[in-house]
């Protein structure tokens, strides 16, 4: 049974209603992270403050409403319809094949094409996949089965200026051949269905090993790139750029020359299903991920990595990730949004923020049922948590790891397998991290205010010692523990000092370091 945790939503539904938020874009301040001493729980000192100190007003949230279909519409009538010119060459000299000739994988297309490798060319004009069809005109490269369908056997490249049409069709991208799509222009994919293909089977090229080749598609610095209403599916395999839907710049080297400005993307009502990564970008702006379904997917659903912005990840249904985690955001990925996206039975934690990823917002998302955390904020400071719920995951709620400045606002954890809420302070030197570029501080501090902290197993809250932490009306319930609710470490030296602030007398607290141990170190 594909979803055992569902009972726990009616636990989840008697003690959580969702605040109200509005509609605009929200700013969060960002404050450097320093180094930080670890104190003693002997070194802290409590302060009952006013609740006014630590609430904060709803944040002001995207408009969802203008990814649609009929703005995808209009930017495809946008577009001038001019004669579409297409040819097949050969593929050196292409900027958007590039990166798949470097370092020898030009090999790949060799022994897949049988001679030196070749493309399909959008060269120029507004496209229609009849109008490649047609003066293609080779069976060979490309042909139209009895169903309709289309399949391909060599690359399909969108050329800069050129705009190419995919609408009511499905197409089909030959393993066995190496066919693939890269869009350097603009592409609309509406309706339609992308899919690879095995042809020796006369089935798809479900996943068999990370190493073994899959179709996949990539859009590249300068791109625009909008999915409506259709699936990919069966696509990507573990080399770089061709992990299955991937929306990337080109390389520090290669846009020295080509100059390309950041690629956009809109996926808006369509489903990626059984993809290497479901969605992965590189320095990516503007891009909406909106109203998808992304089901059965490798090593992640949604993966947007290395400083990308202004990212919105919206009402997704995100499930099934074989390896990883559902939803993840890693390498100072900044100033973006992940909304009411529900997150569930996923190989990992469901909502993941990585490698110092900055002045994000994650609210209203459900998120249970993970092998993981539900959320997990990983060396990632001056981030804020609002209005979660989080049911039922192996391991925590929430957990904030070497991460400061965090708000942990009216949200919900229940049933989980660990805490409700965990500040962790984690040294980081045994791994292969490269510090250099993912660079951190071994230090946490958040407040957590409002929301509620249900049966989870080891409590509803923990921290390692943090440079602060706040806490204001949290209402923490059913102890799955015999001894009740029961806090460890500086929480444990003060917890009848917190009950009664919060419970007799509707007070804050701030726990941090006394003044005197500061200046000692």
């Amino acid at each position: 049974m594909r979803y055992p945790g569902l009972q726990m939503l009616v636990l989840l539904a008697a003690v959580t209603a969702l605040p109200q938020t509005a509609s605009a874009r929200t700013s969060l301040a960002l404050a450097p992270t320093q180094p930080a001493p670890q104190y003693g729980i002997d070194q802290y000192a409590i302060e009952r403050v006013s609740g006014e100190e630590l609430t904060r007003p709803d944040p002001e949230l995207p408009d969802v409403s203008q990814y649609n279909r009929e703005t995808v519409e209009q930017r495809l009538a946008e577009r001038a319809a001019q004669a579409p010119d297409i040819s097949v060459e050969r593929i050196a000299g292409v900027s958007a094949l590039g990166d798949f000739v470097d370092e020898g994988r030009a090999r790949e297309w060799v022994i897949r094409q049988f001679s030196h490798p070749q493309a399909i060319l959008v060269n120029s004009g507004k496209a229609t996949l009849d109008d490649v069809y047609e003066q293609v005109n080779d069976a060979r490269y490309m042909e139209r089965n009895d169903d309709g369908s289309y399949i391909i056997r060599l690359p399909l490249v969108v050329r800069p200026g050129a705009t190419l049409e995919v609408r009511d069709q499905t197409l089909r991208l030959s393993e066995e051949r190496g066919a693939f799509i890269a869009n350097d222009s603009w592409l609309f994919v509406i309706d339609s269905t992308i899919v690879g293909w095995r042809e020796q089977a006369e089935g798809p090229a479900t996943y068999q090993k990370k190493s073994s080749f899959r179709p996949f598609f990539v859009g590249w610095g300068g791109s625009e790139t909008y999915v409506l209403g259709s699936e990919f599916a069966h696509l990507g395999y573990n080399q770089s750029k061709s992990y299955g839907f991937s929306i990337a710049q080109y390389s520090k080297y290669d846009n020295a020359r080509l100059k390309r400005s950041a690629p956009h993307a809109w996926l808006v009502e369509s489903t990626f299903r059984d993809i290497y990564y479901g969605f992965y970008c590189y320095e990516a702006e503007d891009v909406a991920i909106v109203n998808n379904v992304y089901e059965d997917n490798i090593v992640y659903g949604i993966d947007p990595h290395d400083y990308s912005s202004n990212l919105l990840i919206a009402g997704n249904d995100v499930y099934g990730t074989r390896e990883k985690h559902g939803i993840i955001i890693s390498r100072q990925v900044n100033d973006s949004w992940i909304l009411d996206n529900h997150s569930h039975h996923n190989g990992l934690s469901g909502i993941v923020l990585d490698r110092q990823s900055r002045n994000n917002v994650v609210a209203n998302n459900v998120v249970h049922d993970n092998q993981g955390d539900g959320i997990g904020l990983y060396e990632s400071p001056d981030n804020l948590l609002w209005g979660n719920r989080l049911v039922n995951n192996l391991r925590n709620g929430i957990r904030v790891r070497n991460s400061t400045d965090v708000g942990v606002y009216h949200n919900t954890a229940a049933m989980n397998g660990t805490f409700g809420v965990l500040g962790q302070v984690k040294d980081l030197s045994g791994t292969d991290r490269d510090f250099e570029e993912d660079f951190y501080h071994q230090a946490v501090s958040l407040n957590v205010v409002g929301g509620q902290l249900a049966a989870n197993a080891s409590g509803p809250l923990d921290t390692d010692n943090p440079q602060y932490i706040g806490l204001y009306d949290i209402d923490m319930r059913f102890p799955r523990s015999d001894v009740g609710i029961h806090f460890d470490g500086v929480l444990g030296r003060y917890q009848t000092e917190i009950f009664d602030a919060l419970l007799n007398n509707h007070r804050a607290v701030r726990l941090q370091p006394t003044p005197s141990s500061t200046e000692q170190d």
